[in-house]
């Protein structure tokens, strides 16, 4: 959504501003505070107009479950008092891309029909990073449907060498 993106920057850049000091700091709460303000219950809960701003601010610090400075607090209560809570994950997904471009790296998500063991995680993002060029912020994910291999997804690149995928490729090389 054009609008909410539109919403987000401001807040998001004047974060990263702020942050300069500490990105891997603010990055751990504030994908925390995202996560939770993905949730349309608590949407609804923040706009219900008997609830108070200082209710929503307990419920989502109470949900989120991770230690907040000074500034993460402020940062919340602002965007509570505003209304701008649905723009939360928008700011986050904002925040961390202005921090992948400062490093140089990409958030990529691998998808596994089976958990990775960390030492095959450590491996595979070393050969994923000498295949895409740069540093890559991994998030695995389980998808029982690939059968076996992984799926990687870096921005809108797709690297698919799942079963699943041999397979309808040998199914339309079959039907050809």
């Amino acid at each position: 959504m054009a609008e909410l993106a539109t919403i987000a920057r401001p807040y998001a850049e004047a974060l990263f501003e702020a942050s300069r000091a500490d990105l891997a700091g603010t990055s751990q709460w504030l994908d925390a505070l995202a996560a939770v303000a993905g949730n349309a219950q608590l949407l609804d809960f923040a706009a219900n107009p008997r609830v108070t701003d200082q209710q929503v601010y307990d419920v989502a610090t109470g949900a989120a479950r991770v230690e907040l400075d000074e500034r993460a607090r402020n940062f919340l209560r602002l965007l509570i008092e505003n209304g701008r809570l649905a723009a939360l994950p928008e700011v986050a997904a904002q925040f961390r891309a202005m921090k992948n471009a400062q490093s140089g790296a990409s958030d990529a998500t691998v998808f596994s029909a089976f958990p990775i063991p960390a030492a095959a995680l450590g491996e595979l993002a070393t050969s994923l990073e000498r295949r895409f060029g740069r540093k890559l912020n991994l998030t695995v994910q389980e998808d029982p449907s690939l059968i076996g291999g992984v799926r990687v997804v870096v921005g809108d690149e797709v690297l698919d060498t799942s079963v699943k995928a041999r397979l309808e490729h040998m199914k339309v090389a079959l039907t050809a």
